[in-house]
């Protein structure tokens, strides 16, 4: 059955390699002749009067003069919208996308309402000073919109693993990129296909669908593709991961991988599962009608990617077939996959235009990338003609068939549409333009004087254009900029964050320890009860130190205040903070054996000399706080009004959490209890810093809104920990919780709503940030780190 399987396979492969063929045939003769030169020609010349000289000399300068850079997104929309081009830039931008991506015709008859709607919905974000698109929150209020938080925060987890699992050799930041790129691919495809009458309940069921279907499609590229390209396996590994690709593909089942004898075991054993659970979603998913085209297709694609990946740049024999067929295939069958899994009816218009769209883009990354993938011995049509061009007479110039390939889908695809030529050209001359500036103006000749083509009329005519052309950029462009630019950015942050985190809590730790008062009782040292070592052993059974080191970071780099001075506030909270969680491990309490993986000090003592430490150690926290004298008497005296009317604060939430044992609470009581625990610690980390900088009620205020939506989401992360924790990663015990019969998020919530009531609450505190000052992204990290940590 598989040898009958991988024939009918091999033969769907060869139907659409001759197809391939004579395609690539045609674009041939075209180089050959040199009539896309004179045709584009006039292509350009109609396109520059929209681009070209529109407007007058001193304009002209003006508009340059303060045209922000691109780098800076925000500003540069602003920019757009007041030089009135922003409406002209969504023009072609939804254009290019619903051309590209959704492989449509602008002259269908529902395209020009889903073109301004789609528009609407670019515009409304985009000149929104408040919203930022790439950031968790308003990735959450969208899904949220769509009643789809559930599937948000699953694909959230999902993300994280696969970034955790990725091993050095494979670049997990542009795994994310292409996994969330592919994902928003397959959702614009559900969203084109689902009828105007459909019901919000049957919409969320279909974006749910596709954001799991785009997951397990998004897959492919870094566990397949990019791991095949990288170096991480050897050879004879990749020839026998490839045979288990291909074996799925032919039979339609995932074969047993128990039998890897190649590296990474454990990676590859979470491949397996991933793209096992992800394959057999889309076959659920797949009307069975239509499954043959699913794996007929994916074949396509795989096999054309094979036999591309193959190629060595040091043969010199290749035929120009050989290097253009595969690449044909693989960038049309790449995206005529997507309407196969979302089970979309078969539109010959639709794959038409797709075949024949796939090589123009497929041409222009490989352009972009041709100096890296040079580097990297990669075959592309680029790299392959630099190597071989002045040996090999009978080689394509693949820059030529690139410009041909623009005049094909004009003329002979969309029938000479304007707006398909305004936003083919446009996106032409805005690559041009992109990759002359990155190389620089030296580079960029050097490299044309081997593939520019040979006609001058057309040559001179599009320099002349690259050069002065305004108004060319596209959204997917800005978007991938600043995508790759936050990325980035949040990346470098978040090291730095965690390393200062760390190098914190190692210097909170050498300090943190207490010395007894001075001795004033007048009693001999040996007749002491050693109050300071039943302290210090709980102070130095580990810990986060989460509570001192926000302090820190307020304190320090947002309110200038010396580190040294702010060090008895650093005490006095994790001595607060020890002191509560002895009194919680108490008998008559919660009954803890263990704490940070140690016996509870009740445990190692007894309970009254538990009782008594927590005791020592809470009037220990108001003793350190008296010594502040680098610090103005009266903000001293405000910070311990505060401080104690916080811990009276803190002992109510510590009996409301007694008196709740073995009851049914409510969501807001839940809440209550939390911010009563939890969240007044987390205040007090901000307030304190605060105080002593003399900040204004306002800003406190906020501070203060902040921490109760941090704190309730770090005890709701708590809760999910211990339901769902490894005991050996948390340092205590789980499903104590549900053992004991107490009342967390996830009882009274459910695993689900919890999930997403954490989430609601890190959006609320994330939002509060936009009303404080803030010189340092520190509480964007804390939250984030609130919600990732495992323990």
């Amino acid at each position: 059955m598989d040898k009958e399987w991988s024939k009918k396979r091999e033969e769907s492969y060869q139907v659409q390699e001759k197809r391939a063929m004579e395609y690539f045939s045609e674009l041939s003769h075209g180089v050959a002749a040199k009539t896309y030169a004179s045709t584009l020609l006039e292509d350009l010349k109609i396109w520059e009067k929209q681009h070209v000289g529109k407007h007058s000399a001193v304009d002209f300068l003006m508009k340059r003069k303060n045209k922000p850079s691109r780098k800076n997104y925000h500003r540069y929309i602003k920019w757009l919208d007041g030089t009135k081009q922003l409406e002209r830039f969504l023009d072609r931008s939804v254009a290019y996308i619903f051309i590209r991506d959704l492989g449509k015709s602008l002259t269908e008859a529902d395209s020009g309402e889903k073109l301004e709607r789609t528009k609407a919905f670019f515009k409304n974000i985009l000149i929104s000073d408040k919203n930022e698109l790439f950031r968790m929150e308003s990735l959450f209020r969208l899904a949220q919109k769509e009643g789809i938080e559930s599937s948000f925060i699953w694909l959230i987890e999902k993300v994280k693993n696969i970034q955790q699992v990725i091993p050095d050799g494979l670049d997990a930041s542009e795994a994310r990129r292409k996994l969330l790129k592919l994902i928003a691919g397959v959702l614009m495809h559900q969203l084109d296909h689902l009828p105007k009458d459909v019901t919000p309940d049957e919409r969320r069921e279909a974006l749910d669908e596709s954001i799991r279907l785009g997951y397990a499609y998004g897959l492919t590229y870094p566990f397949i593709d990019d791991l095949l390209d990288s170096d991480l396996l050897t050879a004879v590994e990749k020839k026998q991961y490839s045979a288990f690709i291909r074996s799925t593909l032919v039979t339609g089942e995932v074969p047993d991988m128990t039998q890897w004898t190649g590296s990474h075991p454990d990676f590859i054993g979470f491949i397996h599962t991933e793209l096992k659970a992800g394959f057999e979603y889309i076959k659920e998913k797949q009307p069975e009608a239509l499954r043959n085209r699913f794996f007929e297709e994916a074949y396509v694609f795989f096999e054309a990617q094979e036999r591309d990946r193959l190629k060595t740049l040091d043969n010199p024999h290749y035929r120009n077939e050989e290097i253009f067929v595969p690449i044909i295939l693989k960038s049309a069958f790449s995206r005529l996959i997507v309407r196969s899994i979302i089970g979309a009816p078969v539109d010959d218009g639709f794959h038409d235009r797709t075949f024949y769209y796939g090589i123009y883009n497929q041409l222009a990354d490989d352009f972009t990338d041709m100096f890296m993938d040079l580097e990297a011995g990669a075959v592309t049509p680029y790299t392959y003609y630099l190597t071989y061009h002045e040996k090999r007479k009978d080689l394509l110039n693949p820059f030529e068939l690139y410009w041909t390939v623009v005049t094909y889908l004009l003329h002979h695809v969309y029938d000479s549409d304007d707006v398909v030529r305004e936003v083919m050209v446009s996106r032409a001359i805005n690559s041009q333009q992109r990759f002359k500036k990155r190389i620089g103006d030296s580079s960029y000749e050097d490299l044309m004087a081997v593939i520019k083509p040979g006609e001058e009329d057309f040559w001179n005519h599009l320099q002349r254009l690259i050069q002065k052309a305004e108004d060319v950029d596209f959204l997917d462009k800005l978007i991938r900029d600043h995508m790759i630019a936050n990325y980035g950015q949040e990346e470098e942050e978040r090291d730095e964050f965690l390393a200062k985190i760390e190098e914190l809590r190692i210097a909170i730790n050498e300090f943190i320890s207490v010395e007894d008062i001075p001795n004033a009782t007048g009693l001999s040292a040996n007749l002491e009860v050693p109050l300071a070592k039943a302290a210090n052993y709980s102070l130095e059974s580990g810990g986060k130190r989460l509570r001192p080191i926000l302090t820190w970071f307020m304190g320090v780099e947002e309110f200038d205040l010396k580190e040294e001075a702010l060090v008895p506030v650093l005490k006095s909270l994790e001595y607060m903070h020890t002191a509560s969680l002895i009194f919680d491990d108490l008998p008559a309490q919660d009954n803890a054996e263990f704490r940070r993986g140690r016996p509870t000090l009740h445990e190692v003592y007894h309970t009254a000399m538990a009782e008594i430490t927590g005791l020592y150690l809470t009037q220990k926290a108001v003793y350190e706080q008296t010594t502040l004298e680098a610090f103005d008497a009266k903000l001293v005296l405000k910070l311990i009004q505060y401080s104690s009317s916080t811990i009276t604060e803190m002992c109510k939430g510590q009996l409301m959490d007694l008196e709740s044992k073995n009851k049914q609470l409510t969501l807001e009581h839940l809440e209550a209890i939390c911010f009563y625990k939890t969240g007044l610690a987390f205040e007090a980390s901000l307030v304190m810093p605060a105080i002593l900088a003399g900040k204004d009620a306002t800003e406190i205020a906020t501070l203060k809104k902040y921490a109760y939506h941090a704190g309730i989401a770090f005890q709701i992360k708590d809760d999910l920990l211990d339901a769902e924790s490894d005991e050996a990663l948390l340092g205590k015990p789980t499903g104590q919780d549900i053992e004991n019969e107490t009342s967390t998020f996830v009882t009274v919530l459910g695993l689900e709503q919890a999930k997403i009531a954490m989430w609601e609450h890190y959006t609320l505190a994330a939002e509060t940030l936009k009303q404080i000052k803030q010189r340092t992204n520190f509480l964007r990290h804390f939250l984030q780190y609130i919600v990732n940590r495992d323990s």
